[in-house]
């Protein structure tokens, strides 16, 4: 169903059509009416109908100029002029502006639903399109070996964050569930590219098979002209995972040479505890089959063979810098612990050195430092300056010492964020309401005049004057000219429409409608009941 607005300045042309047409019954239900074009904009703006059938001769705001103000502000909203043969020439100039459709008056109530009839027509044809998109989203996200693939490929190369990770895996079917997790690549040793294709697919197979039949479950797929074998460690098993691959990727060697008539080098990198640690594996993985220029080809090799180095490394990498500044800057309190518990949680559960444990200590006071830096915040009053901030990273007894003043120290530039924010509204919507109390009297006055002068946009003006008066700028507008206007009224002897000049009208006919609408009676009503004669 369809919503519609009826505008028209004779009330028994509105009252005639809305009675005359079962709207329901062709597809659209009547939000409301309107008199003139002005109080159509105020009824567009407000309900958001779907189509707009006007008129053209109105008085304040006539059809043209409401379908212009209606196309620049909701341009999906479709419009039906309604015109007389003699202005039909004058309409004809609004080609530019995209009506839908025209009617000529007088007209009868077929003619108006076959108008009408064109028009869903159209908006039938839209809603169908998008339906049509959305099947072939479907059927893309169907196509989950392809999906698949590329998933698997970005854990290696893509910041993805776990809860990203899990419910992608979720969605195509990919087990990832482990304690430890290893990457392993077997690349082909032999150059003939020709062959290479082909045969990456029969190595990708065997290493598929020998999983299954070995203790060590993991997923294989092919990425930049490797075999890549994901591992990963059960909860409930005992076994170190590189020694839970050391038979397999054997196997997986032999076999190769065996069937296939080739060799393979078999790079393993490091075991890692998180999924979004994979790209480190990997790439040690890659490091690894670098060194068959040294050791030779045909064998597996082993990243902590070649390069010693402690088994378990704390990295604070961009994924994690981008979660604490979000957080920090918009998050809420629980996802901002939350992010650094996830920080701490590496160094808690792993065999952390005590200088990768300070270094990564100093990049995440860095980027806290950064972060208040960068909201213009006091550092000083704040933390007492930077040099005793970082003065710390060796003076805390305890992780949980470190990780409660992390937490301290972030919660407090949330702080100064939330409160440089309100008092930047704050001081925003003062300015823009000192402006209207000393401009209302201009009839030019608008809501992109007051953005004008405070230098920001109207869509963001909109919603901070919004939150901070709980009213619109249009409205807040609208009551201060009144105010002015009763005001006039009860003390003065000024004429209606010099009181209309006075409050910003140069329309008088318009400011009588407008002053009618919102007191409820005439000026001269409400001057005569404030004792006031004109």
């Amino acid at each position: 169903m369809y919503k519609l607005i009826l505008v028209d300045d004779e009330e028994d042309v509105r009252e005639g059509v809305s009675q005359e047409i079962d709207w329901h019954a062709h597809g659209f239900e009547v939000l409301a009416k309107a008199e003139n074009g002005k109080e159509a904009l105020d009824l567009v703006e407000r309900l958001r109908p779907d189509v707009v059938v006007t008129d053209i001769r109105m008085p304040f705001m006539d059809g043209l100029q409401l379908a212009e103000a209606v196309r620049r502000q909701f341009p999906a909203t479709r419009i039906i002029i309604l015109t007389g043969f003699d202005e039909f020439e004058y309409a004809q100039k609004a080609v530019k502006l995209h009506i839908d459709e025209y009617v000529l008056k007088p007209f009868s109530a077929v003619e108006l639903i076959d108008a009408l009839g064109k028009v869903k027509a159209r908006m039938d044809e839209e809603a169908a399109h998008r339906e049509n998109n959305q099947l072939l989203r479907e059927s893309y996200r169907k196509s989950l070996p392809v999906l698949r693939e590329v998933f698997l490929s970005s854990l290696l190369n893509r910041g993805l964050a776990k809860e990203d990770i899990l419910a992608k895996a979720t969605e195509y079917g990919v087990q990832l569930i482990g304690s430890e997790y290893l990457v392993a690549l077997v690349c082909l040793d032999q150059k003939n590219k020709e062959e290479q294709h082909i045969l990456l697919f029969a190595v990708k197979n065997i290493a598929e098979e020998q999983l299954t039949l070995g203790e060590c479950p993991g997923l294989v797929f092919l990425h930049n002209d490797q075999v890549v074998l994901l591992l990963r460690k059960e909860q409930d098993r005992e076994d170190r995972l590189e020694r839970l691959f050391q038979s397999v990727g054997e196997e997986i060697r032999r076999s190769v040479e065996k069937y296939l008539g080739v060799t393979v080098t078999v790079g393993v990198g490091t075991v890692v505890r998180e999924l979004t640690e994979l790209p480190y594996s990997y790439e040690e993985a890659a490091v690894a089959v670098d060194y068959k220029s040294i050791l030779g080809n045909n064998r597996l090799i082993f990243i902590c063979d070649v390069e010693k180095q402690p088994r378990d490394s704390v990295r604070f990498d961009e994924r994690k810098e981008h979660e604490l500044v979000r957080c920090i800057k918009m998050g809420t309190l629980p996802e901002l612990h939350q992010a650094v518990e996830e920080l701490f949680a590496e160094v808690t559960d792993g065999n952390v050195s005590i200088q990768d444990y300070r270094i990564y200590l100093l990049e995440i006071m860095t980027t806290i430092l950064k972060t208040a830096q960068r909201a213009d915040l006091d550092m000083d009053q704040l933390f007492g300056g930077q040099a005793r901030l970082l003065a710390e990273i060796t003076s805390f007894n305890s992780v949980q010492e470190a990780r409660d003043r992390i937490i301290d120290l972030c919660e407090k530039i949330m702080g100064g964020i939330a409160n440089g924010r309100t008092h930047t509204y704050k001081r925003l919507v003062d300015q823009a309401i000192a402006y209207t109390l000393k401009n209302y009297q201009s009839p030019d006055i608008s809501i992109h005049k007051v953005c004008a002068e405070l230098h920001i946009s109207p869509g963001y003006f909109s919603s901070i004057f919004k939150r901070e008066t709980k009213t619109t700028f249009v409205t807040y507008l609208l009551q201060l000219r009144m105010e002015k206007a009763k005001e006039l009224l009860r003390t003065t002897d000024l004429k209606t429409f010099e009181i209309a000049e006075r409050v910003g009208y140069s329309d008088a006919n318009y400011f009588s409608f407008c002053f009618r609408k919102h007191v409820g009676q005439s000026a001269k009503e409400y001057r005569s009941s404030s004792g006031k004669e004109e």
